[in-house]
């Protein structure tokens, strides 16, 4: 299945789009054998698009060249039947911009970009931020609001004004805070501006008041239950909604019983899976063995393995 075509022949921004996870050797370098499989598992699956080198595939944490390479070898295995949201996870605008350049060949169908961190950043900084981004940048670019690891959230009235920026597209959430975004979707002011949500927990909530997609993390183990939702979603089926939910949130007990280690734990899943290995790029970041177990055990009863 392919994601749906604008118009103008670009990408909706729309339905629901993984954030890839990056397998990694014991050396530390990426499997590409089995993130090759991986991603072919939720192209074939049927996702609309693809989120790469974003936080759950540990961008902050590779190289430039890693990040581009990843990207390669996705827009290779899914050859046009998902758009492609290249993230540049970089703490500055000169640094994102660089990023932005190493990709332009293989030109991503959006750009995603986070506030500028480590420094604090008022809002009229992170509106300079985005706004020379978006200037510069080859493809629609994806406001990325992460405040838990950038430390710099982005205020509704900052993403109203981002929304009238020639060139930006939308919004992914992953601010957890579920009343701004309500009041976002509903008194959006420009109707091609996507709102996307990126909490598992709150997809089926954020569909019934009308986003326009979900950005999974957790759905690298197990990606059914997103799809399902997203047809329920498009055929005006709450209880299919609410149905999907709660396999999302049975799922997401891979996360609880491990400390709430939850790309250790997405990677583990994957990992039993035959998709992924557990090792991080971070090394001591990685689960033990008998969170490993734990993580399987939830598999087993969901019926996954």
């Amino acid at each position: 299945m392919k994601a749906t075509k604008q118009v103008d022949g670009g990408f909706r921004l729309s339905g629901v789009i993984p954030a890839l996870i990056t397998p990694l050797t014991e050396t530390g370098a990426i499997d590409f054998d089995l993130f090759d499989k991986h991603v072919e598992y939720l192209s074939s699956a049927g996702v609309h698009g693809m989120f790469v080198n974003g936080t759950t595939g540990e961008g902050a944490y590779l190289t430039t060249a890693e990040k581009v390479e990843t990207f390669r070898h996705v827009k290779q295995i899914t050859q046009g039947r998902q758009f492609l949201c290249a993230a540049c996870l970089q703490p500055s605008t000169e640094l994102a911009l660089e990023e932005i350049r190493q990709f332009e060949a293989l030109e991503p169908d959006f750009i995603v970009v986070v506030t500028p961190y480590y420094y604090a950043a008022s809002q009229d900084v992170i509106v300079q931020h985005y706004c020379e981004i978006a200037q510069q940048s080859p493809a629609p670019v994806i406001v990325y609001n992460i405040p838990a690891c950038t430390h710099n959230p982005i205020a509704l009235d900052t993403v109203f004004q981002l929304a009238e920026v020639e060139n930006i597209a939308g919004v992914k959430d992953s601010s957890g805070n579920f009343a701004a975004f309500s009041r976002g979707v509903y008194a959006n002011p420009k109707p091609d501006f996507a709102w996307i949500q990126g909490e598992d927990a709150l997809d089926a909530p954020a569909f019934l008041i009308g986003a326009n997609g979900i950005v999974t993390g957790l759905g690298n183990v197990w990606i059914d239950p997103y799809l399902a939702m997203y047809e329920a979603f498009k055929a005006n089926n709450s209880a299919g909604l609410h149905q999907a939910q709660k396999q999302v949130n049975a799922l997401y007990e891979i996360i609880g019983r491990v400390g709430g280690k939850v790309i250790p734990a997405i990677k583990a899943g994957a990992t039993c899976l035959g998709r992924s290995t557990t090792r991080m790029k971070l090394p001591g970041l990685r689960l033990d063995d008998a969170d490993i177990e734990q993580v399987r055990d939830v598999l087993g009863t969901l019926g996954v393995l």
